[in-house]
Formats: structure tokens, C-alpha cells, sequence
């Protein structure tokens, strides 16, 4: 297991690494000067090469990568150029949005996914079956932004139960703040909870056909005992991996929603900064994202390997 997780964190090193190296390039080549963004078009030569200077946009694109990899490596996320604070707390303050948002989804996800899944599985190829899989695939072809759009003009415009927008912060009291955090969470649950569902029953019909099933069948054990305490309980492996790769994902995928509710996350932090050419920020939240991610998916694959001895052993003969 040891030799495992060494392969996984070099793995997780050099995938970090590499795209940190992206992200700068991608940077590097994007139209747009921050320093004319920030004194505007009319901006003096001497005036707008001073600030370039001041924010070392005038050395070398290989030095400007080493300093900034340093820099962040030893904590100092550096100053934004729009806001004239430390990227840091820019981001401290956005993620007490965006986690919770995030944590709110994949909750509402799993609680409507695994159910689903199971009783489609359950009733394969029944009616049920068919209603559960035919709502998962609209949910998969309809994208999250179109459902945010719905749920806004069902509860907040016609039945006026909620505001459309806006966050009013975990200080005046949690239930406000989660309220303000409800239709977003679910307009990004509801595809998620779609794919879930349906790698769910996948995973458990594959499972009711294996020897011990049909062995505890024989035994005399009841349709439910068989279903929740073998087939489910050993189908999990699969819905579980789903789960923390759409974590993930609701970390770093929700700019649109953010954007459609005005909530004051990472994701709108992100496009606000792209569009103000602060580049800074718009480096250091994307590879923090990265960071998330890879550390998310690492954790998924050691916990997918310890519940699996076959994949320590496949690693282990590479």
C-alpha cells in the first residue's frame, strides 16, 4: 500500500506541475495588458511602463514562472491588481461561498441519486425502471444553467418563496445564508444526481447477477435483505469514485451559477478577474482548483484501493 500512495503523490506532483506550466502560458498568450486595464487606454508610456515594472510584467516570461511557482509554494499568493488585497483572503472569502455551495450539491445529488438507483435497479426493466432512466437522461441533456433559470422563475418570481440572487453572508445567520444557497445547490445537483443515478443501477444490476447473490437467494433470505445488505453494499465502489470525481467538479464548475444567482464565489471571483486582466488572481484560483481536484481524485483512489486489494496488486506488478 506504502508503494501505492508514493506512485499516486509523484503522479499527483507532475500532474500539478505540468499544469501550472498551462496556466501560465495560457496567460501569457491572452490579448490585453493589465497595466493599460488598470490606467486606461489614455494611459501615458512612461506612466504604463512604471506599473509594469512595479508588477514585474517587464521580466522575462521564464523568470515571472519561477518567482510566481516560488512565491505560491511558500504561501504568498501575491496582490491582486484589482482589488489591492492580498489574493489570499480574496480567496479565503470566496470559498466560504463556494464550499458550502458545493457541499450543499453533492448532499442533494446522493440523496436523490442512490435511491433512484437502486430501485431502478431493483425493478429493471419495469415501468419504474424506465420513468427513473428516462428523467436521468433529460437531466443529462439539459444543462444546469437552464435549470437555475426554471427554478428562479418558478420560486422566486411566480411564488415570490425566495430571492433570486444575491448571498447575505454566514454573519447574519446561517439558515439566511443556506437558504440563499438552496436553488443554486440544487439547479447544480440535479444533472449530477442524473449521472449518479444511472451509474447506480449499472453498478447494482451488475452485482445481482453475481454467484453469492443468487447463493443468499437460495438460503431463503428475503428480496430486500439480498438487495441492501449484499448487492448494494458491494455495488458502492463505483457510485462512491462517481461522487468525489463530481465533487470535484462542483468545485470548480461552478462559474455559471454563480454567475446566474450573483452569489459572490470562487467561480464569479474568477470571472470577474478574467475580465479585469488581473492576472495574478486568475492564476493563483485556477491552480488552486487544480490542486483541489488532484487531491479529491488521489483521495478517491486510495480509498477506491483499499476497499480493492486487486488494484494495489495491479500497481504493484507495474
Amino acid at each position: 500500500m506504502l508503494g501505492y500512495v508514493v506512485r499516486r503523490l509523484t503522479a499527483l506532483a507532475a500532474t500539478l506541475a505540468v499544469a501550472s506550466l498551462v496556466i501560465f502560458l495560457v496567460m501569457e498568450v491572452l490579448p490585453g495588458d493589465p497595466a493599460e486595464v488598470m490606467l486606461g487606454l489614455n494611459a501615458q508610456p512612461d506612466t504604463l511602463a512604471a506599473l509594469r515594472a512595479q508588477m514585474g510584467l517587464d521580466r522575462p516570461a521564464p523568470e515571472r514562472f519561477l518567482a510566481w511557482v516560488a512565491a505560491f509554494l511558500s504561501g504568498d499568493l501575491g496582490i491582486s491588481y484589482t482589488y489591492d488585497v492580498p489574493v489570499s483572503e480574496l480567496i479565503a472569502e470566496r470559498m466560504s461561498v463556494t464550499l458550502p455551495l458545493a457541499l450543499m450539491a453533492i448532499l442533494i445529488s446522493t440523496a436523490i441519486a442512490l435511491p433512484c438507483g437502486v430501485l431502478a435497479a431493483r425493478f429493471r426493466g419495469r415501468f419504474a425502471d424506465s420513468v427513473i432512466m428516462g428523467l436521468a437522461q433529460l437531466g443529462i441533456a439539459v444543462p444546469n444553467f437552464w435549470f437555475a433559470i426554471l427554478l428562479i422563475l418558478l420560486f422566486a418570481v411566480t411564488l415570490g418563496w425566495t430571492s433570486a440572487g444575491g448571498f447575505p453572508g454566514f454573519e447574519n445567520g446561517i439558515l439566511p445564508a443556506l437558504g440563499a444557497l438552496l436553488l443554486p445547490s440544487i439547479a447544480l445537483a440535479l444533472p449530477q444526481a442524473a449521472i449518479l443515478a444511472r451509474v447506480t443501477r449499472s453498478a447494482v444490476v451488475e452485482v445481482l447477477g453475481e454467484d453469492y447473490i443468487r447463493t443468499a437467494r437460495a438460503k431463503g433470505l428475503s428480496g430486500r435483505t439480498v438487495l441492501w445488505r449484499h448487492a448494494v453494499r458491494n455495488a458502492l465502489a463505483a457510485p462512491l469514485t462517481i461522487m468525489g470525481l463530481q465533487f470535484s467538479f462542483l468545485l470548480a464548475g461552478t462559474v455559471i451559477i454563480e454567475n446566474v444567482f450573483y452569489l459572490p464565489g470562487l467561480g464569479r471571483l474568477m470571472f470577474q478577474a478574467i475580465a479585469q486582466r488581473d492576472l495574478i488572481v486568475v492564476k493563483d484560483v485556477v491552480v488552486l482548483l487544480v490542486a483541489l481536484v488532484i487531491t479529491v481524485n488521489f483521495i478517491v483512489d486510495l480509498l477506491y484501493a483499499w476497499t480493492d486489494p486487486r488494484l494495489r496488486k495491479a500497481g504493484s506488478d507495474v
